[in-house]
């Protein structure tokens, strides 16, 4: 790593306040959302490239997790045993 020092913590706040509002913009519009691409754009500009690669991971694992609470998890051997 290029020497990267590790962010201040207003350099923190702004980078999650950056995600926040990011995911919030996602949340409501969709992922896809064209409304939501200068939000990412702040976001990746704000938080150090490690950051954002980190919260990429943790938003799907979130949604991943989301899904399967609201829909749940069918596997075959536990079928019928809840």
């Amino acid at each position: 790593t290029g020497g990267m020092a590790a962010p201040t913590m207003e350099e923190r706040k702004a980078c999650w306040g950056a995600r926040d509002e990011f995911w919030q913009c996602l949340d409501s519009h969709g992922d896809d959302a064209a409304e939501c691409k200068k939000l990412r754009r702040a976001f990746e500009s704000r938080c150090p490239q490690q950051w954002v690669k980190h919260f990429d991971k943790r938003r799907d694992f979130l949604k991943y997790k989301k899904k399967l609470e609201t829909e749940g998890y069918h596997a075959p051997e536990t079928a019928g045993k809840s």
